[in-house]
């Protein structure tokens, strides 16, 4: 389920959604002057990342869930474990939490969106050694 091949690997080891071992972004989500940027093709399988100019805009729906989800993530876990938190305390906190994880959580939506319309091949290397071969 986790493992190679699967789109969760793809997703959180932040790799190629076809081969599962080329790079997706050129740097680490809290490198704030690359925040999101992915490379153009993959070093390994040789995939266009970027499918058409604006593909990428139907992330912003991937981020917007994952907002969400954190939003009642915090929220339930103040009112369970939490109980004698202010109201005040615990908008703070969201907001916080939301500000650090932001740059997290744009890489993660492209990550995710790219996983909804690009499907793994185990033989993605292969091909494209062939085709660049001949």
């Amino acid at each position: 389920m986790f493992g190679k091949g699967s789109r969760l690997y793809s997703i959180f080891k932040s790799k190629c959604p076809k081969c599962n071992e080329g790079k997706f972004f050129v740097s680490h989500p809290y490198d704030l002057s690359k925040v999101g940027d992915i490379h153009e093709h993959c070093d390994k399988c040789g995939l266009k990342y970027e499918k058409e100019p604006g593909f990428y805009y139907g992330a912003m729906y991937v981020a917007y869930a994952l907002g969400v989800a954190l939003f009642v993530t915090f929220w339930v876990s103040f009112n369970l474990f939490f109980e004698n938190i202010s109201l005040a305390w615990q908008i703070g906190s969201i907001i916080v939490g939301t500000i650090v994880l932001s740059p997290y959580i744009y890489a993660l939506s492209k990550i995710i969106w790219a996983n909804f319309f690009i499907k793994y091949d185990k033989d993605a290397i292969k091909h494209y050694e062939e085709s660049t071969h001949s």
